[in-house]
């Protein structure tokens, strides 16, 4: 049967040749066998003209060219010195073409990193990019606010976080990119047929046969290239005006948000994780501009995060084993805003547009049922009970929503809304935050499954596990679909949400190595290599994402929840939030302007508003508030057509004619390069340098966590006491620093019972919790130091930290109580690091 296999990009190298009425654009695949030339026209002022040949020229065709270009350009033949065709830049892809009001620039990239290698397909992130202006001097016709858009255009940093892939599409899943390949009967069928023009090269290239001498039958197969999704793609408005003009391997697409990849190595295996964020390109924007959803129900800070685990000893998509888990976070899907002209930290939330029937809701869950199918869970962490309503707002909006759209699904289909007050829980001595994230997690991650090419194990059989019995999703033939998704919210979409998401991913990421084999039980403990390096990889998404969003890091860590981290965090804590709120106040207009500029939202035009005097940006987003629709969206039927007839299947993931339309089919040799990974990436013979090598520079498990000394168990699943690490558990490299956690983690309250822990959790009834909780939290700190029975401490130890304890109760705030309570037990059981009069001194600062 004739396999199919995903087409690579046969662009990857590019060189920009200069004359004074072109630009000549050569690309060329890896091996520099084949090659391609675009002709970019420099005589017109305003308009973009490019011709492309949609030729396949050889090495030695392409110098000839060249040199009947120098030749032909020159003012005199046979004159010296500089030649007619000069060389401008080497690139590696094409960002776009963007215009302002004067000519098109072409926006090139000039230097790439490798970020991870996902089944022999590389990914890579931009470094540096080049903006060069294609009308000549002669036809330039100047603008006095050129330079400014310019200069707006150039403040989205492309250098920062923005990833691309010759060959794998970063848009899409894992699941959906090989569920792609592993059904070519229907695609053979379904799918649109080549032009006469793709027919004509497609049968040029498929002339050439290796087993042709030998009697041999042709080796064919089928090569897939699909259509991207242009929800996750940053530069689809930079290349739609040549979409239609150049050949498809000119195209290239790069998504925003983060890409990282570690190795976990169990006894020599290789086992790569990977997790990719990809940030949403619709209603995008920074944290206090961009709230809530625009009318066409793309919500802000909208982020799908893809955990891929796969053996790193087979690297092929076919033969190799691979896994990955999804899950969303987002703004709250309402019309809501915050006003920032108060410039408070906090500034009121306001809900700006009534909205009875949830129409704003069901677009957005509409998108998500075709995406990710069913069930949709939300998790809502915004706060239940406040003093002074703020986020509770949202709460109230938000449920009866959901409770309005659910009486029209479905009952297996419905949508499922857990709500949880994630922040008064953290402040409570008698809940485990972390404990009940994992109770959550393990529900979620049982109902919606996972994704896996490979049917179980043999090992499943011999080793069966309980909870392995209750996995969700959609079980095939070939292995396992995740069917639905976890969607996960706070206000900002930062902090509690990603500890959050961590959680979740921390639970199926056991179960995605016991599909794979690796362990015997679907359960990871934390302090183990495996964790801390997962941890690790997922502080970094976070702190990528918040910096994006929000302007700064994160402020509250997983270690922060678990109550571990170190007293240095708090000052650590408040310089994060400074900058934060620094940030939002001065700098996120500016950053706006850029984003609106970059993704098209805004084009600039004659006789048209500048972009900086535009009073707001809400009519740019809410396009369709300004005209009558003809077609209303039904509020009873309130999904697309055909979405419930394959649920809890993904509608796109579905082999139907409408999803048909976005994928081409060509017969190609099973040698050719466009899909032979092998022939394309693998150079035994190339020249390479060490500092160049990805592998070397990826996070190990063994060298970075797995302990030093000899003897100890290699294992990565081995429970660690934190002196024994490679890397400390807070990041800390001192003999002293360690001796802390160490005391920190053991003077943190023990977790509760379940029982105890969903009677506390769940009980909602008593109103003046909080107000209760602040006046007995005084006493508590002051019973907890002087009955702590410690025999080494002497009574003037104890009476001077009874004096400091009353010192800080008498003029801190009693909300803050508990913190500095937390801060201040750290240093006292220190005694030897820290003096006494610098304890009374930090006690000062603190109070300060």
């Amino acid at each position: 049967m004739p396999q199919t296999a995903a087409v690579i990009s046969g662009i990857q190298r590019m060189v920009l040749y200069e004359t004074r009425a072109r630009y000549f654009l050569v690309g060329s695949n890896h091996a520099q066998t084949k090659h391609r030339v675009l002709k970019i026209d420099r005589t017109e002022p305003k308009d973009l003209v490019i011709i492309d040949d949609k030729h396949v020229y050889n090495q030695q065709e392409v110098r000839e060219l060249l040199s009947r270009l120098d030749l032909g350009n020159r003012t005199k033949m046979g004159q010296k010195g500089s030649s007619g065709l000069s060389r401008a830049v080497s690139a590696f892809g094409i960002v776009g073409f963007v215009r302002f009001l004067e000519g098109y620039y072409i926006v090139l990239i000039t230097k790439r990193r490798k970020m991870a290698d996902i089944g022999g397909h590389s990914i890579y992130k931009i470094e540096d990019t080049t903006m060069i202006y294609i009308p000549n001097d002669s036809v330039r016709v100047s603008h006095p606010d050129e330079a400014r858009y310019v200069r707006i255009f150039q403040n989205v940093d492309l250098s920062s976080n923005f990833y691309f892939s010759y060959s794998y599409d970063l848009s899409h899943s894992l699941q959906y990119n090989l569920t792609l390949l592993q059904r070519p009967y229907e695609l053979w069928s379904a799918a649109p047929p080549l032009t006469k023009e793709e027919e004509h090269t497609q049968g040029k290239q498929d002339s050439f046969d290796i087993f042709e001498d030998e009697g041999l039958p042709t080796q064919v197969v089928y090569g897939l290239q699909n259509e991207p999704y242009y929800k996750y793609v940053w530069n689809g408005k930079l290349l739609e005006r040549i979409k239609d003009i150049v050949h498809p391997d000119w195209l290239m697409y790069i998504i925003h948000g983060f890409c990282g990849q570690s190795k976990l190595l169990i006894y020599g295996r290789p086992v790569h994780i990977t997790l990719i964020a990809r940030r949403s390109s619709k209603f995008a924007g920074t944290r206090f501009l961009k709230r809530g959803a625009n009318c066409e129900g793309d919500v802000a800070n909208e982020v799908e995060t893809e955990q891929i685990v796969h053996d790193a000893s087979v690297t092929s998509f076919t033969a190799g084993s691979y896994s990955s888990y999804v899950q969303v976070r987002g703004s709250v899907p309402l019309y809501w805003s915050q006003d920032i002209s108060t410039m408070m930290p906090k500034p009121p939330i306001r809900l700006d547009q009534a909205d009875p029937y949830a129409n704003i809701a069901a677009l957005h869950f509409d998108q998500m049922l075709q995406r990710f199918g069913s069930p949709i869970i939300i998790l809502n962490l915004v706060k239940k009970r406040e003093k002074r309503k703020h986020e509770k707002i949202l709460s109230e909006e938000l449920y009866p929503a959901v409770i309005n759209l659910n009486q029209f699904l479905p009952p297996d289909h419905r949508i499922d809304y857990i709500a949880w007050d994630m922040a008064r829980y953290t402040k409570s001595k008698l809940c485990n935050v972390l404990d009940r994230l994992s109770m959550i997690a393990e529900n979620v991650v049982k109902r919606t499954g996972f994704f896996i090419n490979r049917s179980d194990f043999y090992c499943h059989t011999l080793r069966p596990d309980d909870r392995w019995r209750d996995i969700g999703g959609s079980v095939t033939s070939t292995g396992r679909l995740q069917t639905g998704v976890l969607r996960t919210n706070c206000v900002d979409c930062l902090d509690r949400t990603n500890t959050a998401q961590f959680m979740v991913g921390k639970c199926a990421l056991a179960y995605q190595l016991y599909a794979l084999g690796m362990i015997d039980k679907p359960k990871l403990q934390f302090d183990t290599d495996c964790v801390r390096l997962f941890e690790e990889l997922y502080e970094d998404h976070g702190d990528t994402l918040s910096l994006q969003y929000g302007g700064s890091q994160l402020v509250h860590r997983v270690k922060t929840y678990r109550k571990i981290a170190p007293w240095t965090q708090h000052s650590k804590d408040i310089m994060q939030t400074l900058s934060r709120y620094y940030s939002n106040a001065f700098s996120d207009a500016d950053r706006q302007d850029a984003i609106n500029l970059f993704l098209q939202v805004y084009q600039p035009s004659e006789g048209k508003a500048h972009l900086w005097e535009l009073p707001t940006d809400f009519y740019l987003h809410q396009r369709s508030t300004m005209a009558l629709q003809h077609n209303r969206h039904s509020y009873t039927f309130w999904w697309s057509e055909g979405v419930l007839s394959y649920l809890p299947v993904p509608y796109d993931e579905v082999a139907c004619e409408n999803t048909m339309k976005t994928i081409k089919v060509r017969r190609m040799n099973q040698f050719d390069e466009s899909v032979d990974i092998y022939t394309e990436f693998f150079k035994p013979y190339e020249l390479t340098s060490f500092d160049d090598t990805f592998c070397i520079g990826m996070t190990n498990s063994a060298r970075e966590f797995m302990p030093k000394s000899v003897g100890v168990d290699p294992s990565p699943f081995t429970v660690r006491k934190p002196e024994e690490t490679g890397k400390s558990v807070l990041g800390k490299s001192s003999k002293e620093e360690t001796i802390l956690q160490r005391k920190t983690a053991a003077s943190a309250p023990p977790p509760p019972s379940e029982e105890a822990m969903s009677s506390t959790s769940e009980d909602d009834s008593e109103e003046d919790r909080d107000d209760e909780g602040s006046v007995s939290q005084r006493s508590t700190p002051i019973k907890l130091l002087t009955e702590s029975g410690e025999s080494g401490r002497t009574q003037e130890e104890v009476q001077l930290q009874q004096a400091m304890t009353d010192r800080i109760l008498a003029e801190c705030p009693a909300e803050e109580d508990l913190l500095i309570y937390e801060r201040f037990a750290h240093l006292g059981e220190n005694q030897h690091t820290v003096e006494k009069t610098e304890r009374i001194n930090l006690a000062n600062i603190i109070c300060l």
